[in-house]
């Protein structure tokens, strides 16, 4: 994917035309959480932003571009994840957040995920975010390693992932609502399995696969 011209990451122009960036990106949300990707159009966002559709077509060029710069922008505010003076503390607030964004209605990250799955543009996008995501929060990882909550080779990545992943299956995947105290119950099991060093990096092999002579996970083989 080619970004936009005017919309990379990194050559953000100020004055009118980062005003007017800022209009269209926050049209381009509205109208994501009102009507989906089905719904989304370079005329109503343009409409919607009091900026010209020429204006809008000259600089994302389509409905891809526009998702795309929405999933760029995300990633360039300040964010930080919690820092609680715990592993459990830290993993229980940064759930709570997560499951904030994902009930709200409507809810723009889970409408920017499925657009993700529509638009070659945005999921490159939002790929990117999530890298962006997963390495600002090692920093949760780091600071247990730190206050000796985890093994030292405690693999940061499998352990957001571990803490994180109950929600976004049970509110994007399956949409039912949400389970009394869900956020604080999947942090404490992964941050149990932590500190056990279930994901310690000497525990597995190459790609995640079992150590040579190790028993392979229950169904671990089906997706190779």
């Amino acid at each position: 994917m080619t970004p936009p011209p005017e919309g990379t990451p990194g050559r953000r122009p100020g004055g009118r035309s980062a005003r007017v960036r800022a209009q269209v990106l926050e049209a381009v949300r509205a109208e994501l959480g009102e009507h989906g990707y089905e719904g989304l159009t370079m005329e109503a966002v343009a409409a919607r932003a009091g900026v010209h559709r020429a204006t809008v077509y000259r600089r994302w060029q389509d409905v891809g571009g526009l998702l795309a710069d929405v999933l760029d922008a995300a990633g360039e505010d300040d964010w930080g994840p919690p820092d609680t003076g715990s592993l459990l503390g830290d993993l229980t607030a940064l759930n709570e957040e997560i499951q904030e964004s994902l009930v709200v209605q409507p809810s723009v990250p889970q409408a920017l995920m499925a657009a993700a799955f529509r638009s070659a543009q945005a999921a490159e996008a939002q790929q990117r975010l999530w890298e962006d995501r997963y390495a600002r929060c090692e920093a949760v990882v780091e600071r247990a390693v730190a206050r000796g909550e985890l093994p030292p080779d405690t693999d940061a990545r499998e352990l957001l992932i571990a803490a994180t992943a109950p929600l976004y299956h049970q509110l994007v995947l399956l949409r039912t609502p949400v389970a009394p105290r869900a956020a604080a119950r999947a942090a404490t099991a992964a941050a149990l399995a932590a500190g056990a060093g279930a994901f310690g990096r000497s525990e597995r092999g190459p790609a995640g696969r079992p150590p040579a002579g190790g028993r392979p996970v229950p169904g671990w083989a089906a997706f190779q």
